[in-house]
Parts: C-alpha cells; sequence; structure tokens
C-alpha cells in the first residue's frame, strides 16, 4: 500500500516479485518499507530491499494487530493490513531495521532446528521410560542415537559457522569470556539480537524483555512487571543467569543483595537476566572480554 497515493499492488514471495516490490517503491520513493516480522516468509524481502538499499522496518505481528484495533480496524484482510501498516510506520515512525546477513540467518534456522531435536529427545526419553516392550524400546533407542547424531552435526555445523566470520568469533569470544554464558547461549544471543553492542544499557534490555515496565496513574503506585520483548533471549539467558548467580562475582553479589531486601528468588534471577544483557551490550560495545574486578 503506497500512503501518500493510496494505491495498493500485489506481489509474489519470490525472486521477480521481490524485485517488482522493489521497484516499485523505488519509483515511490518511498522513505521506509514495513512489514510484519514472520520468520522465513520474510527473510526474502528484508535481504530483497537491503539489495536495493531500500529502507525498512520489521513490526511484531501483535504489536500490528493491536494498532489495528485501537484504530477501530476490526477486519483482517492483506489490503487491510497493507494499509495499517503503512499507517503504523508513518505515525509512529518506526525506526530503521538493519538487515541480517545470511549467515545470521542461517544461524537462526541451525538454532531452531537445534531446540526442535532437544524436544524430540526428551520425548522419546519419556516414551522410552514408560515403555515395557522389547521392539519398542528398541525402536526409541535408534531413534535417540539418531537424534544424538542430529544434534552433534547441528553443533558442528553452528561451530564452523561462527569460526568462519571473523566477526562473529570475535563476538562469540567475548560473550563466552563472561561467566554463565557457554556457546549455544552465545550463539542464541547473536541470532536473536544482532544489533547487542550498539545499544545504550536501557535500550539493550528492552528487547530482551526482563526490562521492568512502570504501571502507575493518578496517586496510585503499581508493582512493576516484566512484559514483551523476545521470549526466545529470555529463553537462553534464564539458565545462564543462574548459573551466574553462583560463578560470576559481580552478579552473585548483586542476586545475593536483592535477596537480603527481601525481594523473591525469580524476581532476583530476572534483575540478574537484565544484568547479564547489559554487561554483553557493554563488552560487545568495547570490544573487550570479561575480567573479573579486582578485590
Amino acid at each position: 500500500y503506497w500512503l501518500s497515493k493510496g494505491e495498493h499492488k500485489q506481489f509474489g514471495n519470490d525472486k521477480a516479485g521481490v524485485k517488482a516490490l522493489a521497484l516499485w517503491a523505488k519509483k515511490a520513493r518511498v522513505s521506509r518499507v514495513i512489514f510484519e516480522s514472520t520468520g522465513i516468509y520474510h527473510r526474502r524481502v528484508e535481504t530483497g530491499l537491503a539489495d536495493y538499499s531500500i529502507s525498512f522496518a520489521r513490526v511484531n505481528p501483535r504489536q500490528a494487530r493491536r494498532f489495528c484495533e485501537g484504530a477501530g480496524q476490526l477486519a483482517k484482510t492483506d489490503r487491510v493490513d497493507a494499509t495499517m501498516l503503512a499507517k503504523m510506520g508513518s505515525l509512529l515512525q518506526l525506526k530503521t531495521d538493519e538487515p541480517k546477513s545470511e549467515t545470521l540467518h542461517d544461524l537462526k534456522q541451525l538454532a531452531t532446528a537445534r531446540q526442535a531435536l532437544i524436544k524430540d529427545r526428551t520425548a522419546a526419553k519419556a516414551r522410552l521410560a514408560a515403555t515395557t516392550h522389547r521392539l519398542l524400546s528398541q525402536q526409541i533407542k535408534r531413534r535417540l542415537s539418531q537424534i544424538e547424531r542430529d544434534l552433534s552435526q547441528v553443533s558442528d555445523l553452528v561451530d564452523t559457522i561462527i569460526a568462519a566470520d571473523a566477526e562473529l568469533r570475535a563476538k562469540a569470544d567475548i560473550l563466552e569470556s563472561i561467566p554463565g554464558i557457554a556457546k549455544v547461549t552465545a550463539c542464541a544471543i547473536l541470532t536473536e539480537m544482532p544489533e547487542l553492542g550498539k545499544l545504550s544499557g536501557k535500550q539493550a534490555a528492552k528487547p530482551a524483555g526482563p526490562a521492568p515496565i512502570s504501571k502507575q496513574s493518578g496517586k496510585w503506585q503499581g508493582k512493576e512487571h516484566i512484559q514483551g520483548g523476545r521470549a526466545s533471549i529470555r529463553r537462553a539467558v534464564y539458565l545462564p543467569a543462574v548459573v551466574a548467580t553462583r560463578f560470576n562475582p559481580d552478579l552473585k553479589a548483586k542476586y545475593e543483595q536483592l535477596i537480603s531486601t527481601g525481594k523473591c528468588k525469580k524476581l532476583a534471577i530476572t534483575a540478574v537476566m537484565r544484568k547479564l544483557i547489559v554487561m554483553a551490550n557493554a563488552l560487545l560495545r568495547d570490544g573487550r572480554k570479561w575480567n573479573e574486578k579486582p578485590a
């Protein structure tokens, strides 16, 4: 939807369609193209627009839907969605997003595959524990062996891809220097938050979700809660934060200080998650590894 002219067009999500979209956007001299973040389905659009030097902004589908509802638009069709996305981009002045490299897209797919394999392994182990039939036990054990081989191949390929990219390798080394963060978490941070290292402390915490959201109206002051953000990052950082409360001196002190003031453990761990992300952002920004402060 071309906002200034009120013109609709439809393009196929293939190479020819993206090229036609880019040429149309060039002709329209648009300041920015807005589209919903849809995983693998927006990858071709993002790459194509970047190739033609056209600015774009990815929008969370839930945020886009809330905008439609707030504007009184309850219908949902392709034409309606395109119109509302264009209006959303204009009214909210959405910031321009940086295109992800093909390497990061590949790492994202491998990380997703790894999570699926881990779920398959957990389910297979549960079935094996509940199975007494010999044939079924043998089949499940063969399936578990195959899953372990697949996991090993995925992990090896991730290591190879990161090792072959000098910038990613340097960032991974910095992240892995932080007590609590290992290879898997470092890879998740690099793929899910490629902008990390270019943000302020507050900006770094907000996309991940651990930043507290204030609730206040008149004299009423509600409790702050975390809300929104990228769930994948929160899942990836939770266990490293738990480990950091034991082995990272800075974060251990923060955790114990919160517990000593009466904060519940879950809240304290959430605060450590936030601090872990802010710390990673600062180290990546400065291009230096973590080192323990002298006593």
